[in-house]
């Protein structure tokens, strides 16, 4: 399987995966009546509209530029990036108004009903073997949608722990007000993930810079290199798995262009073996001597 048929077929299984696991938690919120769950539920639709997304970025993303989009499609998946860190923010959000709704008004909770306890746990075994793949698949292909992805259900995986234990917790000791309790503790994690997602596809979005290690990698090829004089003005941005690099390098006035194009496309060489998926324009400038 080769690595863009590997991301759509784990951007597939995030969606199947969600599917059965939102409507599960539905079932067993609505007979037990607790809010952890259906916050819970809640959860997991927004990590099916991030599933969805990102099926939708990472099959766009892949195609290669044209007549539109001269510098290609990357930037689907920094917009589905941001629009999951959205929908995280709002399942946190959400979650917490009900059940601080709920800690006001009362309710009742089914706590001798072991559905719930059955659901969270499968919920929780579910999403963890998805996100692994997913977290694999993103680090192999650098796709920033399906890191989103990954990372929204890893939300997912601790949430449906605390409310996991919290059912327990509640069956055994009856305080039904631990439900409340845990459900702002998981949304809680879940604005924080949610931010934190939103905040690195802004960046991207907006053409922020690359990250310094990625800077600092190229200033190290070309630091070795000592027929250049120096260089300056080293700019990058990110768009998906894309990388855009410019560089202005200074060389000896005296030397023929020709070498000094020889050397651009060495040193332009040596940076596409560091990076993958990544573009690189070299403007040359004689040195002040």
């Amino acid at each position: 399987m080769n690595l863009e048929a590997q991301k759509k077929f784990a951007a597939g299984l995030s969606i199947t995966s969600n599917t059965l696991v939102i409507i599960t938690k539905i079932i067993a919120g609505h007979i037990s009546g607790s809010i952890s769950i259906i916050s819970e539920a809640i959860h997991s639709l927004s990590d099916f509209l991030a599933s969805l997304l990102t099926f939708f970025a990472v099959t766009h993303s892949a195609e290669p530029a044209d007549k539109e989009h001269p510098f290609g499609h990357g930037k689907y998946e920094d917009m589905s990036g941001f629009i999951e860190g959205g929908l995280i923010i709002f399942a946190g959000f959400f979650i917490i108004y009900e059940a601080v709704s709920k800690l006001i008004s009362g309710y009742h909770i089914e706590s001798e009903s072991m559905l719930g306890i059955y659901v969270m746990g499968f919920a929780v075994i579910a999403n963890f073997v998805v996100s692994r793949y997913l977290f694999y698949v993103a680090k192999k292909s650098d796709s920033v949608s399906l890191l989103a992805d990954a990372e929204h259900l890893s939300t997912d995986i601790f949430s449906s722990l605390g409310v996991l234990i919290g059912l327990v917790l509640i069956k055994f000791t009856g305080l039904t007000i631990l439900d409340s309790v845990i459900a702002i503790i998981v949304a809680l994690i879940i604005l924080k993930t949610g931010f934190s997602i939103s905040k690195e596809t802004l960046n991207n979005l907006l053409d922020g810079s690359i990250p310094t290690e990625d800077t600092e990698k190229i200033e190290e090829i070309l630091k070795k290199n000592t027929i250049i004089k120096g260089y300056k003005n080293i700019k990058g941005r990110k768009a998906g798995q894309y990388r855009d690099i410019e560089i202005t390098l200074l060389f000896n006035p005296d030397m023929k262009i020709s070498c000094c194009h020889n050397i651009c496309d060495q040193i332009e060489s040596e940076i596409k073996d560091k990076f993958d998926n990544v573009s690189v324009v070299i403007h040359a400038e004689p040195a002040l001597l």
